[in-house]
C-alpha cells in the first residue's frame, strides 16, 4: 500500500515539474492579430430595436401612473396613489393579462425568456 502511494506521489510531482505542453517555442512565426468584429446588425425593415423601456407618466389628481413599454408592448404599470404605497401591474407571459404585485421583491422567481414568438 505504501509502495502504491509513494509511486503515485512521485508520478504527480513529475507531472507538475514537466514543462508546459503549449510552450512559446512551438508557436508559428506568421501569426496575425484578430481582425475587428463587424458592427451589430441593423433592425429589420420598419422595426425599432431598443434596449431601454419607454416610460409614459400620467399624473392624475389622486395617483401617478407610470406605463413601461418595450418595443411598443406594455409590460408593466406602476401606480403610486397620493395616500398609500405604490403597487405594480405586470404582464407575466405577454398575453395582456396584468397581475398585481404590492412589491417587486417576491423572493425566488423563475426566469422566463421568450425564445420565439409567432407575432
Amino acid at each position: 500500500m505504501r509502495l502504491l502511494l509513494s509511486a503515485a506521489l512521485i508520478a504527480a510531482s513529475l507531472a507538475l515539474a514537466a514543462p508546459p505542453v503549449f510552450a512559446q517555442a512551438d508557436r508559428p512565426a506568421d501569426l496575425q492579430p484578430i481582425p475587428e468584429p463587424p458592427p451589430p446588425p441593423l433592425p429589420l425593415e420598419g422595426g425599432d430595436v431598443t434596449t431601454e423601456p419607454q416610460v409614459t407618466i400620467i399624473q392624475k389628481a389622486d395617483e401617478r401612473v407610470e406605463e413601461y413599454r418595450m418595443n411598443g408592448k406594455l409590460y408593466m404599470i406602476k401606480v403610486t396613489p397620493s395616500h398609500g404605497v405604490p403597487y405594480y401591474l405586470m404582464d407575466e407571459n405577454g398575453g395582456g393579462v396584468m397581475t398585481r404585485y404590492d412589491d417587486l421583491d417576491q423572493g425566488l422567481r423563475v426566469p422566463k425568456w421568450v425564445i420565439f414568438s409567432f407575432d
